[in-house]
């Protein structure tokens, strides 16, 4: 399909993002809040879902909102940490019962985004591309954007995340090969990687819904946080062999947040010992007016214990600038019931996603509180500042 010119896409998902028509488009705080507001005519995540594999790798066009979303906590030969991410944003422009029944060859009911960055010490590079597409079309493989549940592949034009399962009786998530790449001021950055599950998918909150609010506002919430990765990352025209460790996001929901909630502060970090741990702060939409928490702690294994409010504390410890902005880069979180008390803090601040709804994703060490030994590593994403 015909690239769209990226001004109409730009303002397009400000407009969808601050959850109206015609309005001038969202500043980056209020199109986060706009995943508040109300998405009558969508499906709605709810508790019970049930979810069914490999159909759910695919896209959900009935409900407003999708995500697949990819970081890696990497190692050059020379030991040397990098870190990456790459995102496929699905957004829907229409509630399934106001789609026309005999779609035009231009109609387009779906809006596609994705976001490439490459880390190394100081060094940013970013890059994001828009599509469009439909959900009723008889060949979406031959779409400019998309996501095909079996054999999986996410992409947007060469942008591909793609299974590499030969088995059939293996997750198609369980083997992926990740392909992009951009360029900065002529000089080529992006990646080429597999990535092997050492573990199994994991189920966020109540069998896969994640509650986001007190109000009850949530999504369907799956990660494959188990990858070893292997590969070459490009930056500044340089390649490099890497290894690490990749953690993936599933998620999709109609209306994500509740109305009072601006943004998020949301951790994904491998523990040394073996555990993985995601966790999240909501800012408002909690009891009496407070911030709403959740998490998950999750066995090397695979086994998940949901965390709330009473198992999770997260406190920002101190903040950075970053792009006309403060924001808490060095966190305290800690986990009673595991007898944990951490430190997560980002190396280099300058991790800010100057892109159409910016916001902060970037690597973050883990080390104990009281002794400042080290336990870990994963990435933070912070947005709605």
């Amino acid at each position: 399909m015909r690239r769209w010119p990226t001004w109409l896409a730009v303002a397009l998902l400000a407009t969808l993002l601050a959850g109206c028509e015609g309005d001038a488009p969202a500043t980056p705080s209020q199109g986060f809040a706009g995943l508040g507001a109300e998405a009558g005519g969508f499906v709605q995540a709810t508790p019970g879902t049930r979810l069914r594999f490999p159909e759910d790798h695919g896209p959900h066009p009935d409900y407003r909102l999708e995500w697949w979303y990819l970081t890696a906590n990497l190692e050059d030969e020379t030991g040397q940490p990098l870190g990456i991410q790459w995102t496929l944003f699905r957004q829907a422009q229409l509630p399934p019962a106001e789609r026309p029944e005999a779609p035009g060859p231009w109609a387009a009911d779906q809006l596609w985004m994705a976001h490439m960055a490459v880390s190394r010490g100081d060094t940013h590079r970013v890059a994001e591309r828009f599509a469009r597409g439909s959900s009723q079309g008889s060949a979406p493989e031959h779409d400019q954007a998309g996501v095909i549940a079996a054999p999986f592949r996410a992409w947007l034009d060469d942008w591909t995340l793609a299974s590499r399962v030969g088995n059939t009786d293996r997750d198609a998530l369980s083997r992926l090969e990740l392909v992009a790449e951009a360029t900065h001021d002529g000089a080529a950055f992006g990646y080429r990687l597999d990535l092997e599950a050492e573990g199994p998918l994991v189920f966020h909150g109540e069998n896969g819904f994640s509650q986001k609010s007190a109000n009850g506002q949530g999504s369907i919430y799956v990660s494959q946080p188990f990858y070893r990765v292997d590969g070459e990352v490009t930056l500044d025209g340089v390649a490099r062999r890497v290894t690490g460790r990749a953690w993936l996001d599933r998620e999709w929901s109609s209306q994500l947040l509740g109305p009072d909630q601006a943004g998020w502060d949301w951790f994904s970090l491998h523990l040394a010992d073996g555990h993985r741990l995601m966790a999240f702060r909501l800012r408002g939409g909690g009891e009496h007016g407070g911030d709403y928490f959740s998490g998950s702690w999750i066995t090397p294994e695979g086994k998940t214990t949901p965390l709330d409010d009473g198992s999770l504390v997260l406190e920002p410890l101190a903040t950075s600038a970053v792009a006309g902005r403060e924001l808490p880069t060095r966190w305290r979180l800690q986990l009673p019931n595991q007898g944990l008390d951490l430190t997560v803090a980002a190396p280099h601040a300058n991790r800010w996603m100057a892109t159409a709804v910016s916001y902060w994703e970037g690597e973050v060490r883990v080390t104990d509180h009281a002794s400042g030994a080290s336990r870990g590593q994963g990435y933070l994403e912070m947005t709605g500042y």
